[in-house]
């Protein structure tokens, strides 16, 4: 695998637009993602300029994609910090200083290459390497209709927490929170 990981850059903001509207036309996407292809697309460049700076700088946001030798993004997953006096942005409160990693998204065409396990592993270690906040743990919530992802999520070293969450809307569907804890 000849891929890169690395974090954004601000000044890709395109580049993070065109791969989250990518993601978001997948055929999964309504299982893995709460956010509409249309919602997406309606943002103003001002929204995906701020969001990629911020992923890109901040201490409690940083997103990571995978990059082909060509230059092409081909992957991406983003770690939100969530601290027990956060607002909570999905899902249960936190109640220790955590990871959260959202938007995992590759193509097609690179799966079953690494590239996934690679931004897991990029993503999972920065969080670790973290020491304010130092820590404890790093969850996501995968859709109770995604067994591929959850496969992939036990594979990876996550386990189910137990604890679930429903789907925004009046679906009757359910996220469920899988865990790594600090070891």
């Amino acid at each position: 695998m000849d891929y890169v990981m690395r974090s954004v850059r601000a000044e890709e903001w395109p580049l993070a637009r065109q791969l989250r509207l990518e993601a978001l036309q997948d055929p999964a996407a309504p299982v893995a993602f709460l956010e509409s292809y249309e919602e997406a697309r309606g943002r103003p460049d001002s929204f995906w300029q701020d969001r990629t700076a911020s992923a890109a700088e901040g201490r409690y946001v940083r997103q990571f994609v995978a990059e082909s030798p060509e230059g092409e993004w081909v992957g991406t997953v983003t770690v939100l910090i969530e601290r027990p006096d956060d607002d909570v942005r999905f899902g249960e409160a936190a109640e220790v200083d955590q990871a959260h990693l959202v938007g995992v998204f590759v193509r097609p065409e690179a799966r079953g290459a690494g590239v996934t396990d690679a931004l897991f592993r990029v993503a999972v270690d920065w969080a670790w390497s973290l020491s304010a906040p130092r820590l404890e743990r790093v969850r996501l919530y995968v859709h109770e209709n995604n067994p591929r992802a959850a496969a992939f999520y036990r594979r990876f070293g996550f386990v189910p927490s137990g604890q679930r969450t429903p789907m925004p809307g009046e679906r009757g569907e359910w996220e469920l929170e899988y865990v790594i804890e600090r070891g």
